[in-house]
C-alpha cells in the first residue's frame, strides 16, 4: 500500500504531537506509531517540565543547572536556546491554557527535582505530567493529522540525491510505503534494551537503528541515565517512582531506615543511582522514605496505584526502590531545528542527539525540550515548503540474511550486565564478541523478516552502538562509572564518539566536519 503525504512523523509521543498540531495546520501529516498513543514514555511521564516562570528564578541558572548535571559535555548554544526559548515557550501554553496543576490563588505550582537550584518543576494532576499533556496535544490536533496505530517503520527510503523521501511499515495492514516531503522521527529511546527499565517494552531504540542503516550521524550512544528509583517487588522493577517524591521530602534510606545519601537525596541522577547500585551490591535492600509527606496518596496518585497493585501499603513509609534504565542521552544527531545529516529526514525528543542532555539528564528538561524543539522544527519545515521533486526510491542492496542473535529476554539481561551503571571493559568487549558487527546487520535484508524479528534486528543494532561507544569512551562522565577508568578524564572533554556511514570516529564537536558526509555544518544550515 502507497501512501503519500506531506509530512511524514515516526512516533507518537510529546515531541511527535506538538509537532503534528503545528504542521496540520499547514500540511497534511501522516502519524506513524509502534503502539498506542498511551505507550510512549511522555504519557507515562511521572515527573513535569522544567522551566523559568518564577520571578525568584532566571535562565541562568537553570542552563548552569543544565550543564553541571551533564558534567558539561553538551553543545552548549543548543543549551541556551532550549532553556531560553522553552522559558518563552511554556509561559505562551500556560496562557493558552496548558494543564498545570495550579495554588488556590491561580498561580502554577512548582516542585524541586534533583540537581535543580530552584523549584521550577510543572506538573499536571500531581504525578500524571505525561497523560495531561499527551491529552491536551491530542485535542488540538487538526483534520489534517492521520493516527496510523501499531505500525513498526523497519526502513527509511532514500532518492539517488541520497534525500530522505518515506518509510516503510510494517503493521496490522501489513506493509506499506509512505512518500514524503519531510520524514520525522520521534520514536523515543532505548530503555527497553535493558531488563531493569521505566520504559515502556516497545522502547528498543528503532528510530536510532532506522537512522543509522539510512547513514545518518549517530552519536553519545554511551550515556544511559539510569533512574534510581524504580519500584522493586519480587526481584523486578515494576515502574517508575517520580524524582518529585524526593522533591517533596522524600529520603533514600536502608532496611534499618538510616539515611543512605547524607542528605543528598537531590543529587543529580549518576550519583544517586550509583549510590544505590553499589548499596544493592553488597547485598543491602533500599527504600524511599515517604513518612514525611502529608496526603502523599493524594499528591501522587498514580504512584499509589502502582503501588498500590503490586502490593505495596504506606503502613511503614517505605517503597522499595532499585535503580534501571530511564532515558539515553545520545540518538541521531541533530540541531535545534531537527535537521539531521541526511536532507529532509528531522530527529526530535529522545530519539534526537541535540547536545542538550549532556552525560547525564537534568531532570524534567525532556519533555521541556520535546516540547521546545518540535514547535521549532515545525515552523523550520513551514518555512521551507514542500519542494521535493523526486520520489523515486533509491534500490537497495540489501541481500544478507538474518544473522543469529540473542532472544530479546537474553539482549537484556546482556545489556544490564555489560552496559549498566558500573562497566568492565573485558565484559564490553566479550559481548562484542557475541553479537554480529554493524557491517554484518547492515546488509540484512529487512524485507524477509517478521515483525518480532525487525524489533530484535533494530535492538542488535542499537546494542552494538552503544557498546562499541561505551569501549572507546575511556573514562567515567556522566551517567556511568569504567572500572578501569574511574575518574572524568579532560582529554575526552568535549569529544564526541560519532557513528555515520558504517564508520565510527571521535570528534572534537557533535556538528564537526566528516569525511563521508562533508561539512556537517552547511548541511545544518
Amino acid at each position: 500500500m502507497y501512501i503519500k503525504t506531506d509530512v511524514l512523523i515516526i512516533g507518537s509521543g510529546i515531541a511527535a504531537l506538538q509537532a503534528a498540531r503545528i504542521l496540520g495546520k499547514h500540511f497534511h501529516v501522516q502519524l506513524v506509531t509502534k503502539s498506542s498513543i498511551e505507550t510512549s514514555s511522555s504519557y507515562r511521564a511521572q515527573g513535569g517540565i522544567a522551566a523559568v516562570t518564577a520571578q525568584a528564578d532566571n535562565v541562568q541558572d537553570h542552563i548552569h543547572d543544565t550543564l553541571h548535571a551533564g558534567t558539561f559535555h553538551h553543545m552548549t548554544s543548543n543549551v541556551e536556546t532550549l532553556i531560553k526559548d522553552g522559558a518563552q515557550l511554556i509561559d505562551e501554553l500556560l496562557q493558552q491554557g496548558l494543564p498545570v496543576d495550579r495554588h488556590l490563588n491561580g498561580e502554577p505550582i512548582l516542585g524541586l527535582e534533583g540537581a535543580h537550584s530552584h523549584n521550577r518543576i510543572l506538573h499536571a494532576g500531581g504525578d500524571q505530567t505525561g497523560k495531561y499533556f499527551i491529552h491536551y496535544l491530542l485535542n488540538q490536533l487538526p483534520p489534517t493529522v492521520t493516527i496510523n496505530d501499531y505500525e513498526t517503520a523497519y526502513e527509511l527510503l532514500l532518492n539517488k540525491n541520497g534525500e530522505c523521501i518515506g518509510a516503510l511499515t510494517l503493521g496490522k495492514q501489513g506493509t506499506k510505503c509512505y512518500l514524503a516531503h519531510h520524514i520525522v522521527i520521534a520514536s523515543g529511546g532505548a530503555g527497553a534494551l535493558y531488563n531493569c527499565t521505566s520504559n515502556f517494552p516497545t522502547n528498543t531504540g528503532d528510530g536510532i537503528a532506522l537512522a543509522y542503516v539510512a547513514g545518518a550521524a549517530i552519536s553519545d550512544m554511551e550515556f544511559m541515565q539510569f533512574h534510581p528509583t524504580l519500584l522493586w517487588c519480587n526481584g523486578e522493577a515494576k515502574g517508575l517512582i517520580s524524582e518529585a517524591v524526593r522533591g517533596a521530602g522524600a529520603i533514600f534510606v536502608d532496611s534499618q531506615r538510616q539515611p543512605i545519601m547524607k542528605g543528598r537525596d537531590l543529587a543529580p541522577r549518576h550519583i544517586t543511582a550509583h549510590t544505590l547500585f553499589m548499596k544493592r551490591l553488597d547485598g543491602e535492600e533500599t527504600f524511599l522514605d515517604i513518612s514525611m509527606i502529608e496526603k502523599f496518596e493524594e499528591k501522587f496518585p498514580s504512584i499509589t496505584k502502582l503501588c498500590v497493585d503490586n502490593g505495596i501499603t504506606f503502613q511503614d513509609g517505605l517503597i522499595p526502590v532499585a535503580p534501571g534504565s530511564h532515558f539515553l542521552m545520545g540518538g541521531i544527531i541533530a540541531n535545534s531545528f531537527g535537521q539531521t545529516s541526511i536532507p529532509f529526514l528531522y530527529a526530535i525528543g529522545e530519539v534526537a542527539c541535540t547536545g542538550v542532555h549532556g552525560a547525564n539528564r537534568l531532570a524534567s528538561n525532556s519533555l521541556l525540550e520535546a516540547i521546545t524543539f518540535g514547535e521549532r522544527m515545525a515552523h523550520s519545515i513551514i518555512q521551507k515548503g514542500l519542494h521535493q521533486q523526486n520520489f523515486i526510491i533509491k534500490k537497495s542492496n540489501y541481500d544478507r540474511a538474518i544473522p543469529h542473535l540473542f532472544t530479546k529476554e537474553q539482549l537484556q539481561q546482556k545489556m544490564l550486565e555489560t552496559l549498566g551503571i558500573v562497566r568492565n571493559p573485558l565484559m564490553i568487549y566479550e559481548f562484542l564478541q557475541q553479537i554480529p558487527p554493524l557491517h554484518t546487520l547492515l546488509s540484512v535484508n529487512r524485507g524477509t523478516l517478521k515483525l518480532e524479528q525487525v524489533e530484535l534486528y533494530m535492538m542488535h543494532i542499537v546494542a552494538r552502538l552503544m557498546a562499541e561507544a561505551a569501549l572507546v569512551r575511556t573514562e567515567t562522565r556522566g551517567a556511568h562509572i569504567r572500572t578501569d577508568y574511574p575518574s572524568t578524564d579532560v582529554k575526552w572533554a568535549n569529544r564526541w564518539v560519532v557513528f555515520s556511514q558504517g564508520q565510527m570516529e571521535v570528534r572534537n564537536s557533535l556538528y564537526e566536519h566528516n569525511q563521508t558526509r562533508g561539512n556537517a555544518e552547511a548541511v545544518f544550515q
